[in-house]
């Protein structure tokens, strides 16, 4: 049975995948140390991983301390497992990363060791302080830079001159400016910069759940979803897409990273859907849309709830329920997209001999899926995420030791714990540096500026102001991870949707959507470019398709701040499930006009009537969604008896 599991189908090789993933993925270009060099980070990356576990189950320090901590072990690493630059060793750190690294260690541990002296005369700045904090400032932006890109540090940059330039700026962003003294007191000796929110979340939530992730792959969790999805999905029409999405979703969820899930769960759903007959383009777009949209789904979401939650201040539970309809819809749309495909094109599945059956898939490896059930079921409970997360990691080696092929031992937990600290790096560093742009708007009321700025434009009415936000929304979110990107559009866009009367929970919604879906917009989609390049396809048409097939998720956050009963606010039955069925009425119309297929070939005239009848199905208002309805049903009947009809004298003929 097992020897059946393990398929070729599976197992599609992929050439240069690692250099791929590096040409879009930062966080993947890190060294493969060996010697005492590897032993020594290996140590150093368990240790963090340890010390979380640790804090997790026992009780977290104080709110600073744990922060300066968990940012001592992950600046630390970077700089010895990042290179500089691409020419650099990928084998051995030189002399300057180690002397870097110690001189970050001090300026970042400095905060956790002498946290007390600090509190106790108001965070004042010392002397020395001030070039502690120049130090400590410029190798969180180098090692920010090594691990997360250049966008991240640049506008780290900027917001800092903000603060100290601010009287020299045009007078719609003009402050008094700051003197450099008080610009370290707030960015490096309070929790109102580097040692913030973002990082508090970082060094809580994120990390334990990304811990999670790296057990739940080691004990063979990742095998187990794609085979799954094989087995689900994998032999009806078009299989292999819909075994991406369902895949990619599953893993998504849990993999913060667009580009990393892409290239996880692509390198062997995207040469299934070129065998079956889907072009390059689409077959990259599919799996990027799919492995983007994972950052929608709860439980997890990518990390981004549990930020969403300590910036609301409500519960995790309601930001995950809120999010539940939009993420099913999101995912209905990508697989009704790619079933029209399919039945125009002809395209078949995958011959069922070659597939796994459900049933041996889930008694070969169906007991990984208590772990989290275990997730789900403690939250549900009023358990904290982080108590939650704990509690998961416990149950993937307890239910591991269940079956031979996924028992985790001494070396697989070790293994475990050093990759689930070395992919925390990224959004450790990212955070912090977003700790800029969050001190500045609390040092400045940046924010605040910007709101206004962007209600002024758009003469204080809604509609204009959701456009200007959505399209810096989707410009602020290139080229940056989900959490760093949440916190900066939540920052400085999602105040002016709060100051307009929007509710503050759609308002980040609205900006956490297109935020991620600058993954998939060309210019700069970095998960379609991912895609393309494992496809073998063109970047820009594979970014074009990812739009056309993920429009839906152009349209829903409209929808949160028009509809928020789609997010089960104020909810009345009625309402919801009229809004419901017109979504997913809307969704089925708009892949048939994008298309040009619904039961046959439809004409021009069809097309234009459908993508405006579903468009409208979007809108708030209640009788025009039920006029939507009804339209679409009856294109729908219409065309299937005309293709009945065709099918019949072709026959006859």
């Amino acid at each position: 049975m097992e020897e059946r599991q393990e398929s070729q189908v599976i197992d599609q090789p992929i050439e240069n995948i690692q250099e791929l993933v590096e040409q879009y993925d930062v966080e993947s270009r890190y060294r493969r140390l060996s010697g005492w060099q590897g032993r020594i980070v290996s140590f150093l990356l368990i240790g963090m991983s340890c010390f979380h576990m640790y804090t997790a189950g026992v009780g977290l320090l104080p709110t600073s301390i744990h922060r300066a901590v968990h940012l001592t072990f992950a600046i630390t690493a970077v700089f010895l497992l990042y290179p500089s630059h691409l020419d650099s060793s990928k084998k051995s750190a030189p002399w300057y990363d180690w002397l870097l690294a110690i001189l970050a260690g001090i300026g970042v541990g400095y905060i956790a060791i002498f946290f007390n002296a600090i509190a106790g005369r108001g965070a004042r700045v010392q002397p020395y302080e001030t070039w502690l904090g120049i130090m400590t400032i410029i190798l969180v932006l180098e090692a920010g830079r090594r691990v997360v890109g250049k966008v991240l540090p640049s506008l780290g940059i900027l917001f800092l001159l903000y603060c100290y330039f601010g009287r020299y700026m045009p007078e719609m962003f003009m402050h008094r400016g700051y003197s450099v003294n008080r610009i370290i007191q707030h960015m490096y000796l309070t929790q109102e910069g580097i040692f913030g929110v973002a990082l508090g979340v970082s060094s809580t939530f994120v990390f334990m759940f990304i811990l999670f992730g790296a057990f739940l792959g080691k004990s063979g969790g990742a095998r187990f979803f794609n085979e799954l999805a094989l087995a689900v999905a994998g032999h009806s029409p078009g299989g292999p897409a819909k075994v991406a999405i369902v895949a990619s979703g599953m893993l998504g969820t849990i993999n913060g990273s667009s580009v990393a899930n892409v290239a996880t769960t692509g390198a062997f759903t995207i040469p299934l859907m070129k065998k079956v007959g889907y072009k390059p383009e689409f077959a990259g777009a599919v799996e990027a849309c799919a492995s983007t949209g994972g950052q929608f789904m709860p439980p997890i979401m990518g990390a981004g709830a549990f930020i969403m939650s300590e910036f609301l201040g409500i519960s995790y539970l309601r930001i995950a329920a809120a999010a539940i309809i939009p993420a099913i819809l999101y995912y209905f749309a990508l697989f009704i997209a790619v079933h029209i495909r399919a039945r125009d094109k002809d395209l078949e599945g995958l011959p069922r001999e070659e597939l796994p059956r459900v049933k041996e898939v889930m008694m070969k490896d169906g007991h990984l899926l208590i772990p989290l059930i275990v997730i789900v079921t403690l939250l549900l409970r009023k358990y904290t995420p982080l108590s939650a997360a704990f509690w998961g990691i416990l149950s993937v080696l307890a239910v591991s030791q269940f079956k031979t092929h996924t028992r985790m031992g001494i070396r697989a937990i070790l293994e475990a714990l050093e990759e689930g600290a070395r992919s925390a790096l990224g959004v450790a560093l990212a955070c912090a540096l977003v700790g800029f742009v969050v001190g500045t708007s609390s040092l400045t009321a940046l924010g605040l500026t910007i709101s206004n700025n962007i209600i002024d434009i758009a003469g204080g009415r809604l509609l204009p102001t959701l456009v200007m936000a959505m399209i810096a929304c989707l410009v602020l979110g290139m080229g940056l991870p989900t959490t760093a990107n949440y916190i900066v559009t939540s920052t400085m866009i999602a105040p002016a949707l709060i100051k307009m009367h929007v509710l503050p929970l759609a308002a980040h919604l609205f900006v956490f959507y297109f935020g991620i879906m600058a993954d998939l917009t060309p210019p700069v989609c970095l998960a379609a470019f991912t895609g393309a390049g494992i496809a073998g396809g063109n970047p820009s048409r594979t970014g074009f398709n990812a739009t056309r097939i993920a429009l839906v998720a152009y349209l829903i956050p409209y929808t949160f701040i028009y509809s928020p009963v789609i997010l089960l606010e104020n909810v009345d039955l009625l309402r919801l499930s009229l809004l419901v069925v017109a979504a997913f009425a809307g969704v089925i119309g708009l892949a048939a006009a994008l298309q040009g297929w619904m039961f046959s070939r439809i004409s021009l005239f069809i097309r234009s009537l459908l993508l405006v009848t579903s468009m409208a199905a979007f809108m708030p208002d209640n009788t025009i969604k039920a006029i939507a309805i009804v339209s679409i049903g009856l294109i729908i009947f219409v065309t299937r008896r005309f293709s009945l009809k065709e099918q019949l004298e072709y026959q006859e003929g």
